[in-house]
């Protein structure tokens, strides 16, 4: 069957408008490490999916998954040692004050209950948010998504603090953390005025969504202090930032704070869904307490054992160690970039998460989304899966597999130079 046969049938079958990457859409029908294949045979390296974060298809991730689900798997409701060992296991590469979990089976969800639980610690209902994130799906969740700065009700955002196009052009950095720290303020004076009592402030540590921008020095940390001067909570989004996609084992480590409450997601089951929450231990009891929150199909054997042979590989394999060193790589081979295409404006990251920023006109930094777009695409045809994405969706946003090597930051690299000179000559 031909991709547009295919592609007729998903319509039908799941609706027009269910999303798909690439103007020719992939068929992929196998995984391995960070490559993918489609149907007639074609290998692409994957530089984009952060779910398999171990690889695809890993054989030790594939046998504990097949053992357990020969073995047994039900809900939660019963005792069962591997779901215990696992929470510790996880907790441990968490801060200290970080103890007891909460698992779920999506990102959404778990950012769900972080809000609940930010809401029920507090007895406040305000959310703070920026204005180009996205946290999950959920009526509730979908709130924080692109929220528009100066907007009413229980969630409201701030600009996402940036240095490339900041609040207010030329300022020091320092001026300009406290401008974006206003902001905070600003948005916890107007829940004040209505009143509202603030709940929390739920971010990407790193945010990954609003196109991995260069965050003003100290603006976390700060914002920390702030919210819970003012008795929020801060919880920290980390299903793209986690996991040690950042070079660290989570992006609150790389902006240099503690959180409250701590989402993750995607990469825990490496495909397998997986999720949860981790806070203080009071605040889950609390929680708890307060809800009797469960989950059907989460806290069960058969996700415990495939979250642990993740932590397994991670551990095994330096994955950490290999996200900081080789994603530092990246970036230095990708620094040659700009001096001959104008069109690469900004070079940022952490770890193996890295992103471009797309412009037409440096001098006045406008935003070329179709570009961007286009390099996405040629890329596809040359066998590397990227996209653009970012607040404009002018950013190429990269985050292979963490088990992505400095061989094939080279052959990226590369074939990304034979792109950008096909597309732009020598500019």
């Amino acid at each position: 069957m031909n991709n547009s046969e295919l592609l007729a049938r998903r319509e039908k079958a799941l609706g027009k408008d269910a999303p798909l990457f690439y103007r020719e859409p992939l068929n992929i029908v196998r995984g391995e490490g960070v490559y993918l294949f489609d149907h007639t045979g074609k290998r692409y390296i994957d530089m984009y999916n952060n779910v398999p974060c171990v690889g695809h298809a890993h054989p030790h991730v594939v046998e504990a998954m097949y053992k357990q689900a020969g073995t047994l798997n039900v809900h939660s409701r019963y005792l069962h040692e591997s779901i215990v060992s696992y929470a510790e296991r996880l907790s441990a590469h968490h801060d200290k004050s970080l103890t007891t979990s909460i698992f779920t089976c999506t990102g959404t969800e778990a950012n769900e209950v972080a809000i609940m639980m930010a809401r029920c610690s507090t007895g406040g209902r305000g959310i703070i948010c920026t204005d180009a994130a996205y946290h999950g799906n959920s009526e509730e969740v979908h709130k924080l998504t692109h929220t528009p700065v100066g907007g009413k009700g229980e969630v409201r955002s701030i600009p996402f603090p940036q240095t490339y196009r900041p609040l207010q052009a030329g300022v020091s950095e320092p001026e300009l953390t406290g401008l974006y720290l206003a902001e905070v303020r600003r948005v916890i004076d107007e829940f004040t005025a209505d009143g509202i009592k603030l709940a929390g402030m739920l971010v990407c540590p790193i945010l990954a969504n609003e196109g991995l921008p260069n965050i003003p020095a100290g603006f976390m940390p700060r914002a920390v202090e702030i919210v819970r001067e003012t008795g929020g909570l801060f919880i920290a989004d980390e299903v793209q930032a986690g996991l040690c996609r950042s070079g660290r084992w989570w992006g609150y480590e790389v902006m240099g704070f503690i959180p409250d409450i701590v989402s993750m997601g995607k990469p825990l089951g490496n495909g397998f869904p997986i999720a949860g929450v981790i806070a203080r231990e009071e605040l889950v009891n609390q929680f708890r307490a307060s809800t009797r929150y469960f989950n059907t199909f989460a806290s069960s054997p058969l996700q415990a054992e495939v979250g642990n042979a993740v932590l397994d590989v991670l551990e095994k394999e330096k994955l950490r160690e290999n996200s900081a060193s080789v994603g530092a790589y990246l970036r230095h081979r990708l620094s040659s970039l700009p001096a001959r295409y104008d069109a690469i404006a900004d070079i940022r990251g952490h770890g193996l998460f890295v992103g471009l920023e797309w412009v037409s006109d440096r001098t006045t930094k406008t935003p070329d989304k179709r570009g961007a777009a286009e390099v996405a695409n040629r890329l596809k045809d040359k066998g590397f899966l990227v996209a653009n994405a970012g607040a404009l969706g002018n950013v190429l946003k990269i985050r292979p597999p963490l088990v992505f090597t400095r061989q094939h930051a080279d052959m990226f690299v590369n074939v990304l130079d034979e792109v950008l000179h096909d597309m732009y000559g020598n500019s």
